[in-house]
């Protein structure tokens, strides 16, 4: 049976995109140090990272920006890039079962199941959360370069104290998530890093 787990990184912060990856393993595949992203430190999680590529049956990553999260709220754009990474590891090769990670389905005409904290219990789950997780991370260090004044490189968008602070002497730039409780208050505020870019022109979303 060749399962597909899938899972997001990125509901939480207060900018920038939100990531779902999807990862297909032959049967018997182990790649050392697959667990949850969560639990590795950032240098592992890119070794591990390139180890999943390598040796993965088939895997894809999907990224949804700001501007679809403000439409259609965090956790429909992370179904639909969960929704849609595994429509691509399809295209790949085949599948018999999907395994999302929590509890709540996501659109996929094939047979699924929800598994809570399935990024600590499940193989092919902590998989897709450490390529979630680093390419996610990627982004932001790539995002930091254009909006250097907040960050990101070192809180990837999550709303910790200097991250809320540069948003109250900057105001929020373009890749913050207009919608979210910390961002829309400051909305109209015109700061620093107003910028010129346009969300994350050029990089691979939805």
């Amino acid at each position: 049976m060749l399962i597909a787990g899938t899972d997001e990184a990125g509901r939480g912060p207060l900018a920038g995109p939100v990531v779902a990856a999807a990862v297909v393993f032959e049967p018997g595949i182990f790649v050392c140090g697959v667990k949850d992203s969560k639990q590795l430190s950032a240098k592992n999680r890119e070794k591990v990272y390139e180890q999943i590529t390598a040796q993965a049956k088939a895997w894809a990553i999907v990224a949804v920006g700001h501007e679809r999260i403000l439409r259609v709220n965090i956790r429909e754009a992370s179904r639909l890039a969960m929704a849609k990474a595994v429509e691509r590891v399809c295209r790949r090769t085949r599948v018999d079962l999907v395994l999302v990670d929590g509890n709540t389905p996501i659109e996929c005409s094939l047979p699924q199941r929800t598994v809570v904290g399935g990024d600590r219990s499940e193989f092919a789950i902590s998989a897709a959360s450490i390529l979630a997780k680093v390419f996610r991370d990627r982004l932001m260090r790539l995002i930091d370069s254009k909006y250097p004044s907040y960050g990101f490189c070192k809180h990837m968008g999550y709303p910790t104290e200097a991250h809320r602070a540069a948003i109250g002497a900057y105001g929020p730039c373009r890749v913050h998530r207009a919608g979210f409780s910390g961002v829309k208050e400051f909305l109209g505020f015109k700061g620093a890093d107003s910028g010129t870019l346009s969300g994350l022109e050029g990089l691979p979303q939805l």
